[in-house]
């Protein structure tokens, strides 16, 4: 399934891995990583894939997904 959330990808050079953050579900600072950025964003989807999942099931609302601006953002 798809959904229309947004994830932080950044390399940790502490933990020499990609970690993800998750905005729209705050309650933890990074939610997963990977050895590649790939992975990283691969593990990210599974993360929220879950997380959807489990929302739905104890019957609480999802949230809202990040937007950004419609109009295209000028550069100076």
């Amino acid at each position: 399934m798809s959904y229309h959330y947004s994830m932080v990808i950044q390399w940790s050079q502490e933990d020499r891995l990609f970690l993800v953050h998750l905005p729209e579900f705050p309650w933890q600072e990074f939610h997963t990583h990977g050895r590649t950025y790939e992975e990283a964003a691969k593990n990210g989807r599974e993360v929220i894939e879950a997380l959807v999942e489990i929302l739905t099931e104890d019957n609480k609302p999802l949230p809202e997904p990040r937007m950004l601006p419609t109009k295209p953002l000028q550069v100076a």
